[in-house]
């Protein structure tokens, strides 16, 4: 995909962002380059947009930024069968094996979330996962006997993750993990990490707009404006985002009819069942692996107990669904700037 000076994500971004309130200094003082550029990772297109000294310099963190996530890609993904949790997939119930650190880390940050969670988010879904793919494709839904042993596969209790030998083991014979859940939000905070020690004070990078990472806001502006939709696809207002990570979990953006009933793509760990009622939701978080897993809390916990979760982990999130009613965190308002409509146009 061609580079140039500003692309899409800026654009949008800054469509519905507010103009900072102080004098803003000279763009080219605060962004003397400012650069984007897209490619297909894990599932959806990943763009990048940053602010660097000259362009040269830009170039290479574009650069660097994509190869980095191309690397977690090929360690983590469950579809391809020579990827490094393809081959711990394999080894489920033979003892534990020995892993990358990315992969370690990964795995043990997901696992302190399914605490945190109280398991609405859990990637040992796995072999759930792979359950409900075989009943889209027949189109019958499993028998209770098959959803039984599923669920006796799950669960944090059968990860063994051991640092100081750098192993990971999965118990059960059978088990699997899925990291479809976090993989993107803790893909653009590895990102961002090396992006802010290489100097970088202004960046978006979004991976689909479902996974966004925000550093410092876009110049001559408060934040990154990102426009959000609901369950049905319409325009549900706008947030600006800085400093920040979001994410946004739908329960049917992916979803097969069986026997007259939508089953969509995320599922609850503790019941087996794909999620039925078509919802969004929208969490702001200090890093997008928090982010993401509490966006699936919201989404399977509810209006009570997934908002109560939010905001006893410190976060702030929104629920929307088809017909466009919602509930929030008592904080969501001031944390995100939510406007229900698009902001007004100001001229600096």
């Amino acid at each position: 995909m061609r580079r140039r000076a500003l692309g899409l994500a800026a654009a949008w971004a800054v469509a519905c962002a507010r103009p900072e309130t102080n004098a803003a200094p000279d763009a080219r003082t605060v962004c003397p380059v400012q650069l984007s550029d897209g490619q297909y990772r894990m599932g959806t297109v990943l763009e990048v947009t940053l602010c660097a000294p000259d362009r040269a310099t830009g170039e290479r963190l574009l650069r660097e930024t994509f190869e980095g996530v191309a690397a977690l890609e090929q360690s983590f993904s469950s579809f391809d069968p020579k990827s490094e949790l393809s081959a711990l997939n394999r080894a489920a119930g033979r003892g534990p094996q020995r892993v990358s650190s990315a992969l370690l880390r990964l795995t043990a940050d997901s696992l302190a979330l399914s605490t945190e969670t109280d398991g609405s988010f859990d990637v040992t879904v796995g072999p759930l996962v792979a359950l409900w793919k075989a009943a889209s494709d027949s189109q019958r839904l499993p028998p209770a006997a098959e959803l039984l042993a599923a669920r006796a596969r799950v669960g944090g209790a059968g990860v063994a993750v051991d640092a100081a030998a750098g192993t990971v083991e999965l118990r059960r014979a059978g088990a699997s993990l899925d990291f479809g859940g976090i993989a993107k939000g803790w893909a653009l905070d590895r990102a961002g990490e090396r992006l802010r020690a290489a100097g970088v004070t202004r960046a978006l990078l979004s991976f689909g707009e479902s996974s966004i990472l925000a550093i410092g806001s876009a110049p001559g502006w408060d934040g990154w404006g990102i426009a959000l939709t609901d369950a049905s696809g319409a325009f549900a207002g706008t947030v600006e985002l800085r400093d920040v990570s979001l994410s946004t979990s739908g329960s049917l953006g992916q979803y097969v009819e069986i026997e007259g009933r939508r089953y969509g793509h995320v599922i609850d760990p503790r019941s087996g069942e794909p999620l039925s009622r078509a919802r969004v939701a929208v969490v702001l978080a200090a890093d997008g692996a928090q982010a993401e897993a509490l966006s699936k809390a919201l989404l399977i916990l509810g209006e009570q107990a997934g908002v109560a979760k939010v905001e006893s982990a410190g976060a702030q999130g929104l629920l929307l669904d088809e017909s466009g009613a919602h509930v929030e965190t008592a904080g969501w308002a001031g944390a995100s700037h939510y406007a229900r409509d698009w902001p007004p146009r100001k001229s600096k």
